[in-house]
């Protein structure tokens, strides 16, 4: 099966990623691709809760993995939550293709750095084979910008 994953450095304490890791205010904020807007619909941030999230994209036309024109909807299930250190989550496409069905693990791992901030560590497993490991890349990168411009924005203002 095909994986992926990214690191990324965010200036702000453990607890505050892992708090906006289990957030839906913040979810829709940054877990977003560059260009597509999010539109969380359930989010129960506890072990076995349930989420589904849709993305869609700004551009008339741009084309969506789910039935929905321009849009890709995903849902799926909290496993494992470790505070400040663990999110780990199964997650499937909504999506008609079977290229793209399947159900994926993401685990999202926390840990200090030595100037005060937190090493976030993501890892995308068992991707179905119409997925794009290049672009499940790059969609992560842009999320995780985002969560930590969101989360050093937020440490300036405190």
């Amino acid at each position: 099966m095909i994986s992926t994953q990214v690191s990324h450095h965010i200036n702000a304490p453990r607890d505050a990623v892992y708090h906006a890791l289990l957030d839906a205010r913040s979810i829709a904020n940054w877990m977003v691709p560059d260009g597509m807007t999010s539109q969380v619909h359930v989010f129960d941030p506890c072990e076995g809760g349930v989420f589904r999230i849709s993305v869609t994209y700004n551009a008339p036309t741009a084309k969506g993995k789910s039935a929905a024109p321009r849009t890709e909807t995903f849902h799926g299930l909290f496993v494992k939550l470790v505070p400040g250190e663990q999110v780990v989550q199964l997650v499937e496409l909504e999506t008609f293709d079977p290229e793209k069905r399947g159900e994926m693990t993401v685990a999202i791992t926390l840990a200090d750095s030595e100037d005060g901030g937190t090493e976030l560590q993501a890892r995308h497993e068992q991707l179905p084979p119409g997925l794009s490991p290049r672009d499940n890349e790059t969609g992560w990168r842009m999320s995780l910008a985002k969560l930590a411009a969101l989360l050093e924005r937020t440490m300036q203002c405190a």
